[in-house]
């Protein structure tokens, strides 16, 4: 059979189960003499590859990592400036533990469900599922009776679902936001880019806000319900400071929406920053090359897909172990678009 065996071929040959597999070849206590020397016996036997003296064993049951994207049914498909830096982080994770990768879409309707199954989860051809982004519990659900493989959530949340998540911590980077235009002088901030239906994430965020602003006995905030486009920023901002026009920044759930805001602010005849701040979150390509640049919250993007594949591994080799969920910690990067507000 050479190097294509797989862990699940070692375990057969020895009469283990998989996680007993994988822990004969890494030399853990719990595995008993006889059973190690009888699961490396079939690992040599079959030419499966694994390192000796105690070294992490090259896992092999999963050789195939689907990555999942949702798209919205009959909109055009665009490289998102966020979630490619997620794909990439997985291509560079796979590509060093000698994984193959799978990508696709995946159609849903107006009530986030799937409308077509991409051949990866049809034909389940993955050996392991990342889901990227948002995707409801329901629609979760959907796929986890379709597929039967292990699930892992990115940058995004199943918590009644024992499905293993790596998140980021939204309501610590917007706290770095806004502590950061306190200690410019601020104190009437606003907030765009939250609706009552945002997903959690999102409510995240607006939630560290709420919590700074108390915190540094701040009793008035500046909500603007907008949608995360560049347009409703415009549209928002605008809205905000015709309500509000002691408002002297603002902090805005994503880059794209916060760029709309910096273009509708300057519209109004305001500028950037000496008149308004603005502080974005994501840090996308795009926050540095607008002029002036855009201070942002950065997020470790590829980061998040690196851990994505690291968990999947982690939960096929030990199905039984306890729902695990990580939350990476984000950056204030300081650029232009920030400043203490005119006396």
């Amino acid at each position: 059979m050479g190097s294509t065996a797989t862990l699940r071929d070692v375990a057969e040959r020895a009469g283990v189960s998989i996680g007993t597999a994988s822990q004969a070849l890494n030399h853990r206590p719990s595995v008993s003499p006889e059973t190690r020397a009888r699961v490396i016996e079939a690992a040599q036997s079959l030419g499966y590859l694994f390192k000796d003296s105690g070294m992490i064993a090259v896992d092999r049951s999963i050789a195939v990592v689907g990555m999942l994207v949702k798209h919205d049914f009959g909109e055009p498909v665009s490289v998102n400036p966020y979630f490619s830096h997620v794909q990439a982080g997985v291509e560079s994770e796979c590509r060093r533990r000698g994984l193959s990768l799978m990508f696709s879409n995946i159609e849903v309707d107006a009530r986030n469900r799937p409308v077509v199954w991409p051949a990866m989860v049809s034909e389940q051809r993955a050996d392991g599922l990342l889901l990227i982004g948002t995707f409801l519990e329901d629609t979760v659900d959907l796929i986890q009776r379709q597929v039967s493989k292990p699930i892992i959530m990115v940058d995004g949340y199943a918590p009644s679902m024992p499905i293993d998540m790596v998140l980021i911590d939204n309501a610590q980077g917007f706290s770095l936001g806004v502590e950061h235009l306190i200690r410019l002088g601020h104190r009437h901030i606003g907030l765009l880019g939250w609706m009552e239906d945002s997903p959690p994430g999102i409510w995240e965020r607006m939630e560290g806000y709420l919590s700074t602003l108390k915190a540094h006995g701040i009793p008035q905030s500046y909500i603007e319900c907008s949608k995360l486009t560049r347009a409703d920023g415009y549209a928002g901002v605008q809205r905000l400071l015709a309500r509000a026009p002691q408002v002297t920044a603002v902090m805005v759930c994503n880059d794209d929406t916060a760029i709309g805001a910096l273009y509708g602010a300057r519209d109004l005849g305001l500028d950037v920053p000496r008149d308004f701040s603005i502080i974005g979150f994501d840090d996308i390509d795009l926050a540095k090359e607008v002029v002036p640049a855009l201070t942002t919250i950065a997020v470790p993007k590829s980061w998040l897909g690196a851990m994505g594949v690291r968990f999947l591994l982690e939960r096929a080799t030990y199905p039984e172990q306890p729902k695990l969920s990580v939350r990476l910690a984000t950056e204030l990067l300081i650029r232009d678009s920030t400043c203490p507000p005119r006396r």
